[in-house]
């Protein structure tokens, strides 16, 4: 019997790709050759996952990105081979989930009775879940999309960032009008309506990056997910965007703190990408960026001499770059009216009392450092909650 569960393993073409996974491949030789050593390594790589081998197939099969899912996500019709080929698979993987451990023991020649390490089987159905996973294919996605919302770009990979930070809206205070504008452009975004590319600026502190995080970590179950890159990225945009181009979820391609001198290799990659080139546009994307400067560029009066025939094309050139974004919203210093707000809603939220001496104290706080911001409210309620005591130096 494990011989026909190892050649129904090796014999997958839809879902071949799960071979690749470290598990399955220890569950192939064990099937292949059971003994107690590829017994006991088999149970030790699935006890990382948990101790179900039907939620561990499950879940490895829901993430798999192969042509079946592909060709349904981008709305085309599915061959029929494939289409049969995908349910038989299906078939199988689901009795492969409920294999048991007393079935597998069995074959293994050994002078212990029974292993000394077992796992689970669920009585699920794979077929039933998969279609509900095709149902939502959409507003869900599909590979590891479909479990995480919150990405980086590493060695030519989308890697998910598990425990992504997990800042709310609710927990936003201030800048309610601005932040409104990011989240309409987001939504028409998630719509399918035209969504230009975002430049958050302004102040530290105001809650540019956080405005971006929350609206992520707020939509993310519409179908929203989050590329986070550097500046020293930029130059891999295309490829970020090949990889995301035909996905039938909605991505922002968040960029943060970003700015430019006048000979950054990285400013023509940008640029090309806001200009909308062939190479670098699909309607599935945004581009978020915030930064400390309205026009981005860091401009010296060192700029403005040298031997530039043209300086004056050039740095209007750079300067103009913010330009290039549809939508700029301003995130400006607060007044002190807007700060003692921020403060008061932060500490409504963490059951704070807000006292008179409280506000005086954070004012207080605030002008010792940088001067009022979203941040500095945040710092003075998390030093409160912590008992430690915040007075005039």
């Amino acid at each position: 019997m494990l011989k026909e569960y190892a050649e129904g393993l090796q014999s997958l073409a839809v879902f071949r790709g799960i071979l690749k996974n470290e598990t399955v491949g220890k569950l192939l030789r064990l099937l292949e050759a059971p003994s107690a050593e590829s017994y006991g390594d088999f149970v030790g790589a699935l006890y990382r996952y948990g101790e179900s081998l039907t939620d561990f197939l499950i879940d490895t099969v829901t993430d798999d990105e192969n042509p079946y899912l592909k060709l349904l996500s981008e709305f085309k019709e599915v061959p029929e081979s494939i289409d049969i080929a995908a349910r038989k698979e299906l078939a199988f993987l689901q009795k492969l989930s409920r294999l048991s451990s007393e079935e597998v023991w069995g074959s293994v020649d050994s002078g212990i009775k029974t292993p000394f390490a077992e796992w689970k089987t669920e009585n699920r159905e794979l077929l039933e879940i998969y279609r509900e996973r095709i149902a939502s294919l959409h507003t869900k996605g599909f590979g590891i999309f479909s479990r995480y919302h919150v990405f980086i770009f590493r060695d030519g990979k989308l890697v998910p960032l598990k425990n992504p930070d997990p800042q709310r809206l609710s927990e936003l205070s201030g800048y309610e009008a601005e932040r409104g504008k990011v989240i309409a452009n987001t939504m028409a975004l998630l719509k399918d309506r035209p969504a230009p590319n975002v430049l958050l600026y302004g102040d530290a502190g105001t809650g540019k990056s956080s405005t971006v995080k929350a609206i992520v970590n707020e939509y993310h179950d519409m179908g929203l997910r989050l590329i986070e890159l550097t500046k020293a990225q930029l130059g891999e945009l295309p490829a970020v965007i090949e990889k995301i181009a035909g996905n039938p979820l909605k991505f922002i391609i968040f960029i943060d703190d970003i700015s430019f001198s006048a000979d950054d290799d990285n400013f023509s990659a940008l640029k090309a990408v806001l200009e909308g080139s062939a190479a670098a546009k699909t309607p599935n994307m945004s581009i978020y960026c915030t930064s400390n400067r309205r026009h981005i560029v860091k401009e010296r009066f060192s700029d403005r001499s040298g031997d530039d025939v043209h300086a004056s094309d050039t740095r209007e050139e750079l300067i103009s770059l913010s330009e290039r974004f549809g939508l700029k919203v301003a995130f400006l210093k607060p007044s002190k009216d807007i700060y003692l707000k921020i403060v008061e809603d932060l500490a409504a939220q963490k059951g704070i009392e807000c006292t008179p001496d409280l506000l005086s104290r954070a004012e207080a706080y605030a002008l010792r450092r940088n001067g009022r911001s979203g941040r500095a409210a945040k710092h003075f309620i998390e030093l409160e909650l912590g008992g430690s005591a915040v007075n005039d130096d």
